[in-house]
């Protein structure tokens, strides 16, 4: 019976809304960031992580953000350009305590100076990912 560590990794790409035929751009990846986290979005997508030179649209963007990677709303400009009109940013940084962490309100600042809006936050592993999406225009469906 696998550990309940195990049952919670391979429940990452669930619990983060990730489904079958989805393209997911990453961003931001290094040496530090969560790779069976990546595994189990790439197996719900049914696929492999495109880069940022994918010249197409794409539904997820995965972005692994610290506090020393630049300018927030520049980022998150940059990484909402590729995104179909219904997709969404998943902006993963280290837990509290940890080196390069981000509090929710500064990502939620930087979402609203990029013309985007911090939905919620859930815990994944090591990191904590908040999802940023464009705002629904008033009267839209949905």
């Amino acid at each position: 019976m696998p550990s309940v560590a195990g049952a919670e990794e391979a429940d990452y790409g669930a619990r983060l809304g990730f489904s079958h035929g989805l393209v997911v751009q990453e961003l931001g990846q290094d040496d530090d960031v969560d790779d069976s986290l990546r595994e189990s979005v790439e197996e719900a997508v049914g696929g492999s992580l495109v880069s940022d030179d994918h010249p197409g649209t794409v539904d997820v963007v995965l972005l692994w953000l610290r506090q020393a990677d630049g300018d927030l709303v520049d980022i998150l400009t940059e990484a909402a350009d590729p995104l179909s009109p219904d997709g969404r940013i998943w902006v993963l940084t280290p837990n509290p305590g940890k080196p390069g962490h981000l509090e929710p309100g500064e990502i939620e600042e930087a979402a609203s100076g990029a013309g985007l809006s911090r939905t919620g936050t859930v815990p994944a592993g090591a990191w904590t990912a908040s999802r940023v999406v464009r705002p629904k225009a008033p009267g839209a469906p949905g």
